[in-house]
């Protein structure tokens, strides 16, 4: 792990999840991660909106694209040109909706690390010194979940959330593939895994990493 990421990411997280661990009624590990992961959607949140806004004018934007395509179906440096500038006047980037995902990811894998080390009560001594440091952590969550293990149901569970969540978003979908719908088609693509793909690594993984992971997702 770089340093940067060490001080920026992941001791703010692991630290922020050991104070709810120690203030939390019970020392509940499972509602602490609930309440993290409640904090971090909070902070990415801006990014977030801006995506669901920025889907939600491609959405709108469809109709005007088709007709482009229709109106430069034998020209494809045209439709080109057409296109970019079509997004220039409306302010658009046809890739800025894949962002907030590209901005989680190191999230995820940064408090990957921190729920490892948290749940196997390792690197206690990086604890700011205004956080109290538990002898140990509890890995059962809720009094039945072991967090620590792999958990098939809370897996699926998060596969089918991300597919809920992507199958609310608004979606584009090019009616013509040309040279000149190449950032249209780049994005309905990426879309479209994002639907299909995201939910089934989630569930793949999640069979494999501890069910804390799982439970964030």
């Amino acid at each position: 792990m770089g340093q940067l990421l060490h001080t920026v990411l992941y001791l703010p997280l692991f630290n922020t999840l050991i104070y709810l661990y120690n203030v939390l009624p019970g020392h509940d590990i499972g509602v602490a991660i609930i309440i993290i992961t409640l904090l971090i959607r909070l902070l990415v949140w801006p990014l977030a909106n801006k995506s669901i806004v920025a889907q939600k004018q491609m959405a709108g934007l469809q109709p005007k694209l088709n007709k482009l395509k229709e109106q430069y179906k034998n020209d494809k440096q045209g439709l080109a040109t057409a296109t970019m500038q079509l997004y220039k006047d409306e302010k658009m980037n046809p890739l800025s909706s894949c962002v907030p995902l590209l901005v989680q990811l190191p999230l995820l894998i940064v408090f990957y690390w921190v729920l490892t080390d948290v749940l196997h009560s390792k690197n206690l001594n990086e604890l700011y010194p205004f956080i109290s440091t538990p002898e140990s952590i509890k890995v059962l969550a809720f009094g039945f979940l072991d967090l620590l293990k792999p958990n098939y149901v809370l897996a699926v569970l998060a596969g089918a959330a991300q597919f809920w969540q992507t199958k609310m978003l608004p979606m584009t979908s090019p009616v013509v593939k040309t040279e000149g719908s190449k950032d249209e088609s780049m994005t309905a693509m990426m879309n479209k895994q994002m639907m299909y793909m995201m939910p089934l690594m989630i569930v793949v993984i999640g069979f494999s990493l501890p069910g804390g992971l799982s439970l964030y997702w």
